[in-house]
């Protein structure tokens, strides 16, 4: 659909789009004509999306992201309007919690929380100690990352279990169960960040 008429956020959308989908092509190496091929679209119009000359239908871009193999989103990186969250924690600042489960209790800094209409990410540097009753396990979604700064335990995914020591990682899908199931040392410290998908 050509767009004479159209006002400046429509524009700076459509440009958006066109530099992506530019971008995206020039990334893999084939030209306009290629694209315009893959994607059952002409070569014209190939040209004018690059150029934010037009605003293409969901189809139209359903047909490019898929000739791309990218998803759709993709296309639309950099629509927002320069809007971006940065946050800059420094050593030894963070929000200091504790967790109380069943009987456990333990500290843990919250370094970043940072949630976009796509994305929820979350970080947590953490610090268990030996108690008689067990650390928290969890379920979830999306995934978790965790890094051992200092000490030994063993971990639990689902009905597997794994004997962590410093300087191990482990990155799992949350929808099983997962936690710490017993420490190996007086005390375990470790980073924890969890990410998941925003409906």
């Amino acid at each position: 659909m050509e767009k004479p008429g159209h006002n400046r956020i429509e524009v700076d959308a459509d440009a958006a789009i066109g530099t992506a989908v530019r971008e995206l092509r020039q990334k893999r190496g084939i030209t306009a004509r290629e694209l315009a091929k893959n994607a059952s679209v002409s070569a014209a119009m190939i040209s004018r999306i690059e150029s934010g000359q037009v605003s293409p239908s969901i189809s139209t871009l359903q047909q490019l992201s898929n000739a791309l193999n990218v998803p759709l989103v993709n296309l639309f990186k950099g629509t927002a309007g320069g809007r971006c969250d940065f946050t800059h924690v420094k050593g030894g600042d963070g929000i200091k919690s504790s967790r109380i489960f069943d009987g456990h209790v333990h500290e843990y800094i919250n370094l970043a929380f940072h949630a976009r209409w796509d994305i929820q990410f979350e970080a947590r540097h953490a610090k268990l100690t030996r108690q008689d009753v067990r650390p928290p396990e969890y379920i979830g979604s999306g995934v978790v990352f965790v890094y051992i700064l200092n000490g030994r335990a063993i971990y639990q995914y689902g009905d597997r279990e794994v004997v962590v020591d410093t300087g191990d990682s482990l990155c799992l899908d949350a929808e099983l169960n997962y936690g710490f199931k017993e420490l190996l040392s007086e005390e375990l410290e470790f980073l924890t960040v969890q990410a998941e998908r925003r409906n």
